[in-house]
Protein backbone atom coordinates (compact mmCIF):
# COMPACT_ATOMS: atom_id res chain seq x y z
CA UNK A 1 0.00 0.00 0.00
CA UNK A 2 0.95 3.87 -1.04
CA UNK A 3 0.55 6.48 2.10
CA UNK A 4 0.62 9.41 -0.34
CA UNK A 5 -0.91 10.32 -3.51
CA UNK A 6 0.94 9.99 -6.61
CA UNK A 7 3.22 13.26 -6.60
CA UNK A 8 3.53 13.38 -10.48
CA UNK A 9 1.35 13.88 -13.48
CA UNK A 10 -2.07 12.13 -13.86
CA UNK A 11 0.05 10.48 -17.36
CA UNK A 12 2.89 9.40 -15.45
CA UNK A 13 0.35 7.75 -12.95
CA UNK A 14 -1.30 5.68 -15.74
CA UNK A 15 1.83 4.70 -16.26
CA UNK A 16 2.33 3.09 -13.18
CA UNK A 17 -1.54 1.14 -12.91
CA UNK A 18 -0.57 -0.36 -16.23
CA UNK A 19 2.78 -1.50 -14.86
CA UNK A 20 1.29 -2.46 -11.84
CA UNK A 21 3.49 -0.47 -9.48
CA UNK A 22 0.31 0.79 -8.47
CA UNK A 23 -3.54 0.27 -8.14
CA UNK A 24 -6.11 2.78 -8.92
CA UNK A 25 -7.77 1.32 -5.52
CA UNK A 26 -4.36 2.16 -3.60
CA UNK A 27 -4.38 5.24 -4.84
CA UNK A 28 -7.53 6.57 -4.06
CA UNK A 29 -7.18 5.28 -0.17
CA UNK A 30 -3.84 7.58 -0.58
CA UNK A 31 -5.99 10.14 -1.60
CA UNK A 32 -8.92 9.65 0.27
CA UNK A 33 -6.14 9.78 3.22
CA UNK A 34 -4.72 12.90 1.96
CA UNK A 35 -7.95 14.98 1.78
CA UNK A 36 -9.31 14.04 4.81
CA UNK A 37 -5.49 15.34 6.45
CA UNK A 38 -5.47 18.53 4.62
CA UNK A 39 -5.94 21.92 6.52
CA UNK A 40 -6.08 23.45 2.54
CA UNK A 41 -10.07 23.27 2.79
CA UNK A 42 -9.65 22.32 -1.02
CA UNK A 43 -12.52 19.76 -1.45
CA UNK A 44 -15.93 20.41 -0.04
CA UNK A 45 -17.73 16.94 -0.91
CA UNK A 46 -16.31 13.73 -1.09
CA UNK A 47 -18.08 10.82 -2.20
CA UNK A 48 -15.62 8.01 -0.63
CA UNK A 49 -18.02 5.13 -1.52
CA UNK A 50 -19.25 5.61 -5.03
CA UNK A 51 -15.13 6.04 -5.56
CA UNK A 52 -14.24 3.15 -3.90
CA UNK A 53 -17.00 0.98 -6.47
CA UNK A 54 -15.16 3.04 -9.43
CA UNK A 55 -11.48 2.34 -8.51
CA UNK A 56 -12.35 -1.11 -7.68
CA UNK A 57 -14.14 -1.54 -11.23
CA UNK A 58 -11.43 0.68 -13.13
CA UNK A 59 -10.37 0.08 -16.72
CA UNK A 60 -6.52 1.06 -16.60
CA UNK A 61 -6.68 1.11 -20.97
CA UNK A 62 -8.62 4.00 -20.84
CA UNK A 63 -6.92 7.41 -20.96
CA UNK A 64 -7.74 8.45 -17.05
CA UNK A 65 -8.60 4.79 -16.11
CA UNK A 66 -8.28 4.73 -12.05
CA UNK A 67 -6.91 8.37 -11.97
CA UNK A 68 -8.89 10.06 -8.66
CA UNK A 69 -9.90 13.54 -9.76
CA UNK A 70 -11.80 16.70 -8.51
CA UNK A 71 -14.53 18.03 -9.65
CA UNK A 72 -15.28 22.25 -9.17
CA UNK A 73 -18.49 22.36 -7.49
CA UNK A 74 -19.85 24.07 -10.11
CA UNK A 75 -20.09 21.87 -12.36
CA UNK A 76 -23.18 19.28 -11.98
CA UNK A 77 -23.17 15.57 -10.89
CA UNK A 78 -25.74 13.13 -10.24
CA UNK A 79 -26.60 12.92 -6.96
CA UNK A 80 -24.12 14.94 -5.81
CA UNK A 81 -24.42 18.94 -3.76
CA UNK A 82 -25.69 21.75 -6.04
CA UNK A 83 -24.66 24.38 -4.19
CA UNK A 84 -23.29 26.76 -6.82
CA UNK A 85 -20.89 27.27 -3.41
CA UNK A 86 -23.75 29.80 -1.86
CA UNK A 87 -25.94 29.14 0.99
CA UNK A 88 -29.00 30.07 -0.87
CA UNK A 89 -28.45 26.52 -2.71
CA UNK A 90 -27.43 24.57 0.43
CA UNK A 91 -29.85 21.89 0.60
CA UNK A 92 -30.56 21.48 -3.42
CA UNK A 93 -28.76 18.12 -5.43
CA UNK A 94 -27.64 17.51 -8.88
CA UNK A 95 -30.82 15.49 -10.98
CA UNK A 96 -28.12 15.60 -13.92
CA UNK A 97 -24.60 14.95 -14.79
CA UNK A 98 -22.52 17.99 -16.73
CA UNK A 99 -21.58 16.31 -20.42
CA UNK A 100 -17.92 16.87 -19.65
CA UNK A 101 -18.11 15.15 -16.18
CA UNK A 102 -19.54 12.18 -18.09
CA UNK A 103 -17.37 12.06 -20.69
CA UNK A 104 -14.56 11.96 -17.98
CA UNK A 105 -15.90 9.09 -16.67
CA UNK A 106 -17.53 7.13 -19.38
CA UNK A 107 -14.83 8.08 -21.99
CA UNK A 108 -11.71 8.58 -19.80
CA UNK A 109 -12.29 6.12 -17.05
CA UNK A 110 -11.66 8.77 -14.13
CA UNK A 111 -12.73 7.93 -10.06
CA UNK A 112 -14.80 11.34 -10.03
CA UNK A 113 -13.74 11.76 -6.00
CA UNK A 114 -15.84 14.75 -4.92
CA UNK A 115 -16.50 18.78 -5.20
CA UNK A 116 -13.61 21.17 -4.68
CA UNK A 117 -14.25 24.82 -3.57
CA UNK A 118 -14.81 27.52 -5.70
CA UNK A 119 -15.95 31.11 -5.34
CA UNK A 120 -19.73 31.63 -4.87
CA UNK A 121 -21.91 31.31 -7.83
CA UNK A 122 -18.14 31.49 -9.85
CA UNK A 123 -18.59 35.18 -9.55
CA UNK A 124 -15.00 36.25 -7.97
CA UNK A 125 -11.68 35.46 -8.90
CA UNK A 126 -10.87 34.44 -5.18
CA UNK A 127 -11.21 30.62 -3.05
CA UNK A 128 -13.67 31.42 -0.72
CA UNK A 129 -17.50 31.59 0.29
CA UNK A 130 -19.86 31.94 3.44
CA UNK A 131 -20.77 28.10 2.79
CA UNK A 132 -17.54 26.83 2.88
CA UNK A 133 -15.12 29.15 4.21
CA UNK A 134 -11.32 29.53 2.80
CA UNK A 135 -9.42 27.27 0.25
CA UNK A 136 -5.67 27.85 0.94
CA UNK A 137 -2.78 28.06 -1.54
CA UNK A 138 -0.35 25.04 -0.94
CA UNK A 139 2.52 27.17 -1.57
CA UNK A 140 1.69 29.34 1.57
CA UNK A 141 -1.15 28.49 3.63
CA UNK A 142 -2.37 32.08 4.35
CA UNK A 143 -2.35 33.01 0.66
CA UNK A 144 -5.44 32.42 -1.67
CA UNK A 145 -5.45 29.75 -4.44
CA UNK A 146 -6.79 32.47 -6.70
CA UNK A 147 -10.78 31.51 -8.22
CA UNK A 148 -13.14 30.74 -9.39
CA UNK A 149 -11.54 27.24 -9.80
CA UNK A 150 -9.65 27.77 -6.64
CA UNK A 151 -10.10 24.35 -4.95
CA UNK A 152 -9.50 22.90 -8.09
CA UNK A 153 -6.10 24.07 -7.96
CA UNK A 154 -5.28 24.13 -4.48
CA UNK A 155 -5.97 19.87 -4.75
CA UNK A 156 -3.77 19.48 -7.63
CA UNK A 157 -0.37 21.91 -6.27
CA UNK A 158 -1.06 20.50 -3.05
CA UNK A 159 -0.56 16.47 -3.53
CA UNK A 160 -4.46 15.40 -2.71
CA UNK A 161 -5.30 14.41 -6.39
CA UNK A 162 -3.21 14.93 -10.08
CA UNK A 163 -5.76 16.81 -11.64
CA UNK A 164 -9.03 18.46 -11.36
CA UNK A 165 -11.55 19.81 -13.51
CA UNK A 166 -12.07 23.76 -13.83
CA UNK A 167 -14.45 26.25 -15.12
CA UNK A 168 -13.17 29.91 -16.95
CA UNK A 169 -15.78 32.26 -17.30
CA UNK A 170 -13.36 35.53 -16.71
CA UNK A 171 -10.10 33.95 -15.69
CA UNK A 172 -11.31 30.86 -13.77
CA UNK A 173 -8.93 28.65 -15.02
CA UNK A 174 -5.90 31.00 -15.32
CA UNK A 175 -5.95 32.87 -12.46
CA UNK A 176 -5.51 30.18 -10.06
CA UNK A 177 -3.23 27.97 -12.22
CA UNK A 178 -1.01 31.39 -11.91
CA UNK A 179 -1.17 31.30 -8.34
CA UNK A 180 -0.89 27.79 -7.59
CA UNK A 181 1.69 27.01 -10.12
CA UNK A 182 0.00 25.06 -12.74
CA UNK A 183 -0.26 24.31 -16.28
CA UNK A 184 -3.89 26.68 -16.88
CA UNK A 185 -5.44 26.07 -20.51
CA UNK A 186 -8.27 27.60 -21.62
CA UNK A 187 -9.16 26.65 -24.96
CA UNK A 188 -11.40 28.38 -27.91
CA UNK A 189 -14.71 29.30 -26.48
CA UNK A 190 -16.39 25.90 -27.15
CA UNK A 191 -13.88 23.28 -27.19
CA UNK A 192 -15.56 21.29 -24.61
CA UNK A 193 -19.19 21.29 -24.18
CA UNK A 194 -21.13 22.44 -21.05
CA UNK A 195 -24.34 21.31 -21.36
CA UNK A 196 -27.31 19.71 -20.25
CA UNK A 197 -28.76 22.95 -19.58
CA UNK A 198 -26.15 25.20 -21.53
CA UNK A 199 -27.16 28.96 -20.50
CA UNK A 200 -26.12 30.65 -23.81
CA UNK A 201 -25.72 34.23 -22.88
CA UNK A 202 -22.99 35.76 -22.13
CA UNK A 203 -20.78 33.01 -24.20
CA UNK A 204 -17.56 33.35 -22.00
CA UNK A 205 -17.57 30.34 -20.16
CA UNK A 206 -14.99 27.67 -20.84
CA UNK A 207 -14.31 24.23 -19.45
CA UNK A 208 -10.89 22.73 -18.65
CA UNK A 209 -9.20 21.26 -16.26
CA UNK A 210 -6.24 22.43 -13.54
CA UNK A 211 -3.13 20.10 -14.34
CA UNK A 212 0.21 19.78 -13.83
CA UNK A 213 1.65 19.03 -17.03
CA UNK A 214 0.82 20.00 -20.85
CA UNK A 215 0.66 16.19 -21.95
CA UNK A 216 -2.33 15.77 -18.90
CA UNK A 217 -4.26 19.02 -20.29
CA UNK A 218 -3.59 17.30 -24.00
CA UNK A 219 -5.56 14.65 -22.60
CA UNK A 220 -8.04 16.07 -20.91
CA UNK A 221 -9.03 17.45 -24.03
CA UNK A 222 -8.41 13.92 -26.05
CA UNK A 223 -11.09 12.54 -23.05
CA UNK A 224 -13.54 15.68 -23.22
CA UNK A 225 -13.58 18.06 -26.29
CA UNK A 226 -16.38 17.52 -28.73
CA UNK A 227 -19.65 18.82 -30.38
CA UNK A 228 -22.23 17.97 -28.04
CA UNK A 229 -26.00 18.24 -29.26
CA UNK A 230 -26.57 20.32 -25.64
CA UNK A 231 -24.27 22.95 -26.21
CA UNK A 232 -25.15 24.60 -29.84
CA UNK A 233 -21.80 26.21 -29.82
CA UNK A 234 -19.94 23.74 -28.59
CA UNK A 235 -16.86 23.02 -31.82
CA UNK A 236 -16.49 19.28 -33.57
CA UNK A 237 -14.18 17.16 -32.31
CA UNK A 238 -10.44 16.68 -32.72
CA UNK A 239 -8.22 14.02 -32.07
CA UNK A 240 -4.88 13.81 -31.57
CA UNK A 241 -4.07 16.78 -28.81
CA UNK A 242 -1.43 14.50 -26.86
CA UNK A 243 -0.50 12.74 -29.80
CA UNK A 244 0.04 15.41 -31.72
CA UNK A 245 2.30 17.73 -28.78
CA UNK A 246 5.60 19.28 -30.55
CA UNK A 247 4.53 18.64 -33.74
CA UNK A 248 3.48 21.95 -34.52
CA UNK A 249 5.58 24.58 -36.43
CA UNK A 250 6.27 27.45 -34.46
CA UNK A 251 9.17 29.13 -35.99
CA UNK A 252 9.19 32.53 -37.31
CA UNK A 253 5.69 32.75 -36.05
CA UNK A 254 5.29 36.69 -34.93
CA UNK A 255 4.69 37.44 -31.40
CA UNK A 256 4.07 41.10 -29.16
CA UNK A 257 4.78 40.68 -25.65
CA UNK A 258 2.74 42.91 -23.49
CA UNK A 259 3.08 42.28 -19.86
CA UNK A 260 0.15 44.35 -18.81
CA UNK A 261 -1.84 44.37 -22.16
CA UNK A 262 -1.61 48.13 -21.83
CA UNK A 263 -4.21 48.56 -19.05
CA UNK A 264 -3.75 46.37 -16.55
CA UNK A 265 -1.25 47.29 -13.18
CA UNK A 266 0.72 44.64 -12.58
CA UNK A 267 3.72 44.59 -9.89
CA UNK A 268 7.32 45.38 -11.56
CA UNK A 269 8.57 42.38 -10.44
CA UNK A 270 6.01 39.98 -11.84
CA UNK A 271 6.21 42.40 -15.29
CA UNK A 272 10.46 41.30 -15.37
CA UNK A 273 9.71 37.69 -14.79
CA UNK A 274 7.21 37.96 -17.49
CA UNK A 275 9.66 39.73 -19.71
CA UNK A 276 12.81 37.29 -19.48
CA UNK A 277 10.13 34.18 -19.51
CA UNK A 278 9.06 35.48 -22.97
CA UNK A 279 12.25 36.49 -24.82
CA UNK A 280 13.92 33.27 -23.64
CA UNK A 281 10.51 31.09 -25.45
CA UNK A 282 10.37 33.32 -28.54
CA UNK A 283 14.30 32.47 -28.94
CA UNK A 284 13.92 28.92 -28.25
CA UNK A 285 10.84 28.81 -30.07
CA UNK A 286 12.20 31.08 -33.42
CA UNK A 287 9.74 33.50 -32.99
CA UNK A 288 9.85 36.94 -34.09
CA UNK A 289 8.96 39.78 -31.48
CA UNK A 290 6.28 42.46 -33.20
CA UNK A 291 7.00 45.86 -31.79
CA UNK A 292 3.43 46.70 -31.59
CA UNK A 293 1.01 48.47 -29.27
CA UNK A 294 -1.04 46.48 -26.65
CA UNK A 295 -4.26 48.06 -25.57
CA UNK A 296 -6.82 46.14 -24.80
CA UNK A 297 -9.51 48.01 -23.13
CA UNK A 298 -10.34 47.10 -19.03
CA UNK A 299 -13.58 45.18 -19.25
CA UNK A 300 -14.85 44.07 -16.23
CA UNK A 301 -17.88 46.07 -15.59
CA UNK A 302 -18.90 45.13 -19.45
CA UNK A 303 -18.03 41.41 -18.07
CA UNK A 304 -19.99 41.78 -14.34
CA UNK A 305 -23.23 42.83 -15.77
CA UNK A 306 -23.41 40.60 -18.65
CA UNK A 307 -22.74 37.71 -16.35
CA UNK A 308 -25.03 38.90 -13.34
CA UNK A 309 -27.95 38.62 -15.64
CA UNK A 310 -27.51 35.26 -15.55
CA UNK A 311 -27.50 35.75 -11.71
CA UNK A 312 -30.47 37.80 -11.53
CA UNK A 313 -32.30 34.41 -13.51
CA UNK A 314 -30.78 31.98 -11.07
CA UNK A 315 -31.74 33.47 -7.66
CA UNK A 316 -35.60 34.34 -9.93
CA UNK A 317 -37.65 34.31 -6.71
CA UNK A 318 -35.51 34.44 -4.12
CA UNK A 319 -34.09 37.94 -4.69
CA UNK A 320 -33.65 40.49 -2.38
CA UNK A 321 -34.49 38.32 0.59
CA UNK A 322 -31.34 35.82 0.34
CA UNK A 323 -29.13 38.80 0.02
CA UNK A 324 -27.94 38.29 3.70
CA UNK A 325 -26.83 34.74 2.79
CA UNK A 326 -24.59 36.59 -0.31
CA UNK A 327 -21.29 37.11 -0.25
CA UNK A 328 -20.84 40.74 0.37
CA UNK A 329 -19.24 41.03 -3.32
CA UNK A 330 -22.14 38.97 -5.08
CA UNK A 331 -24.95 40.96 -3.21
CA UNK A 332 -23.36 44.09 -4.05
CA UNK A 333 -23.34 43.46 -7.77
CA UNK A 334 -26.91 42.58 -7.80
CA UNK A 335 -27.57 45.94 -6.17
CA UNK A 336 -25.59 47.51 -8.75
CA UNK A 337 -26.92 45.66 -11.83
CA UNK A 338 -30.75 46.55 -11.09
CA UNK A 339 -29.54 50.37 -10.68
CA UNK A 340 -27.26 50.12 -13.77
CA UNK A 341 -28.82 48.18 -16.08
CA UNK A 342 -31.97 49.39 -18.53
CA UNK A 343 -32.11 48.99 -22.77
CA UNK A 344 -29.18 51.50 -23.08
CA UNK A 345 -26.84 49.84 -20.69
CA UNK A 346 -27.08 46.89 -22.14
CA UNK A 347 -26.82 48.34 -25.55
CA UNK A 348 -23.48 49.66 -24.46
CA UNK A 349 -22.38 46.61 -22.97
CA UNK A 350 -22.99 45.03 -26.48
CA UNK A 351 -21.10 47.73 -28.32
CA UNK A 352 -17.70 47.11 -25.84
CA UNK A 353 -17.75 43.31 -26.54
CA UNK A 354 -18.06 44.09 -29.80
CA UNK A 355 -15.46 46.71 -29.90
CA UNK A 356 -13.44 44.71 -27.72
CA UNK A 357 -13.66 41.55 -30.68
CA UNK A 358 -12.42 44.10 -33.15
CA UNK A 359 -9.62 45.15 -30.78
CA UNK A 360 -8.38 41.74 -30.32
CA UNK A 361 -8.73 40.75 -34.37
CA UNK A 362 -6.97 43.56 -35.61
CA UNK A 363 -4.24 42.56 -32.91
CA UNK A 364 -3.98 38.90 -34.55
CA UNK A 365 -3.99 40.17 -38.13
CA UNK A 366 -0.64 41.65 -36.99
CA UNK A 367 0.78 38.81 -34.18
CA UNK A 368 0.21 34.95 -33.57
CA UNK A 369 0.83 35.66 -30.05
CA UNK A 370 0.28 37.94 -27.18
CA UNK A 371 2.26 36.96 -24.18
CA UNK A 372 1.40 39.07 -20.80
CA UNK A 373 1.44 38.48 -16.94
CA UNK A 374 -1.62 35.95 -15.77
CA UNK A 375 -2.02 38.00 -12.78
CA UNK A 376 -0.66 41.39 -12.10
CA UNK A 377 0.64 39.88 -8.19
CA UNK A 378 1.58 36.98 -6.76
CA UNK A 379 -1.52 35.35 -4.83
CA UNK A 380 -2.64 38.19 -1.83
CA UNK A 381 -3.57 36.85 1.15
CA UNK A 382 -6.51 34.57 1.90
CA UNK A 383 -9.01 36.41 3.92
CA UNK A 384 -8.96 39.79 2.71
CA UNK A 385 -11.70 41.08 0.86
CA UNK A 386 -11.45 42.86 -2.84
CA UNK A 387 -10.49 46.39 -3.15
CA UNK A 388 -8.72 46.68 -0.28
CA UNK A 389 -4.46 46.70 0.67
CA UNK A 390 -2.19 44.66 2.37
CA UNK A 391 1.16 45.67 2.92
CA UNK A 392 2.40 45.89 -0.87
CA UNK A 393 -0.34 44.35 -2.67
CA UNK A 394 -3.66 46.10 -3.65
CA UNK A 395 -6.33 43.65 -4.31
CA UNK A 396 -8.35 45.43 -7.36
CA UNK A 397 -10.85 43.48 -8.01
CA UNK A 398 -11.61 44.85 -11.37
CA UNK A 399 -7.55 44.99 -11.89
CA UNK A 400 -7.13 41.51 -11.38
CA UNK A 401 -9.12 40.24 -14.18
CA UNK A 402 -7.54 42.56 -16.83
CA UNK A 403 -5.39 40.77 -18.28
CA UNK A 404 -7.97 37.25 -18.51
CA UNK A 405 -10.94 38.65 -19.54
CA UNK A 406 -10.46 40.12 -23.28
CA UNK A 407 -9.57 36.13 -24.29
CA UNK A 408 -13.18 35.38 -22.50
CA UNK A 409 -14.83 38.31 -24.44
CA UNK A 410 -13.23 37.20 -27.75
CA UNK A 411 -13.26 33.37 -27.75
CA UNK A 412 -9.51 33.18 -28.18
CA UNK A 413 -7.38 30.46 -26.54
CA UNK A 414 -4.92 31.52 -23.55
CA UNK A 415 -3.04 29.31 -21.52
CA UNK A 416 -1.13 30.17 -18.13
CA UNK A 417 2.54 28.46 -18.03
CA UNK A 418 4.52 28.52 -14.35
CA UNK A 419 7.33 31.02 -15.11
CA UNK A 420 9.93 32.14 -12.12
CA UNK A 421 8.34 32.33 -8.96
CA UNK A 422 8.40 35.68 -6.51
CA UNK A 423 9.27 36.01 -2.88
CA UNK A 424 8.44 32.21 -3.20
CA UNK A 425 5.05 32.20 -4.59
CA UNK A 426 4.21 31.35 -8.33
CA UNK A 427 4.16 33.75 -11.36
CA UNK A 428 1.57 32.62 -14.30
CA UNK A 429 2.72 33.91 -17.82
CA UNK A 430 -0.57 33.80 -20.00
CA UNK A 431 0.36 33.06 -23.75
CA UNK A 432 -3.43 34.53 -26.01
CA UNK A 433 -3.11 32.97 -29.44
CA UNK A 434 -6.13 32.62 -32.90
CA UNK A 435 -9.29 31.24 -32.52
CA UNK A 436 -8.92 27.46 -32.90
CA UNK A 437 -5.22 27.63 -32.87
CA UNK A 438 -5.18 25.75 -28.99
CA UNK A 439 -2.25 23.07 -30.31
CA UNK A 440 0.26 26.03 -31.05
CA UNK A 441 -0.58 26.71 -27.18
CA UNK A 442 -0.28 23.48 -26.21
CA UNK A 443 3.26 23.37 -27.98
CA UNK A 444 4.62 26.41 -26.72
CA UNK A 445 4.02 25.66 -23.15
CA UNK A 446 5.69 22.23 -23.70
CA UNK A 447 8.92 24.16 -24.66
CA UNK A 448 8.66 26.43 -21.55
CA UNK A 449 7.96 22.94 -19.83
CA UNK A 450 10.92 21.15 -21.19
CA UNK A 451 13.21 24.34 -20.80
CA UNK A 452 12.42 25.78 -17.77
CA UNK A 453 10.54 22.89 -15.96
CA UNK A 454 8.09 23.98 -12.93
CA UNK A 455 7.40 21.94 -9.58
CA UNK A 456 4.38 19.74 -9.96
CA UNK A 457 3.13 20.34 -6.32
CA UNK A 458 3.98 23.28 -4.32
CA UNK A 459 7.31 22.33 -2.61
CA UNK A 460 5.48 23.22 0.84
Amino acid sequence: MTDTPWLGDACSLMDAFRSGERSPSEELEATLGAIGASDLNAFVFVDADAARATAAAADVTKPFGGVPIGIKSLEKVAGWPDTEQSVVFKDRKATVTATGVGRLRDRGGAVTVGQTLASEFGGLNVSKNKLFGTCHNPWQHDRTAGGSSGGSSAAVAGGLVSIASGGDGGGSIRIPAGFCGLLGMKGTAGRIPRGPGTQIHPMTVVLGCQARSVRDAARWYDVASGFDQRDPYSLPRIDGWERDLGSFALKGKRVAIAPTLGSAVVRDEVQERVMAAAEALARDAGLVIVDIPVMLPPLDLTWALANLAGLHGDLEGLWPACKDDLTKEIAFGMELSEQMVNVGVVAKGEKARTAANERMADLFDQVDFVISATNPDVAFPAEVMMNSRVGDQKVDGGNNGTLTIPANISGNPAVSIPIEPFNGLPVGMQIMGKHHQDQLLFDLALMVERTAPWPLVAPA
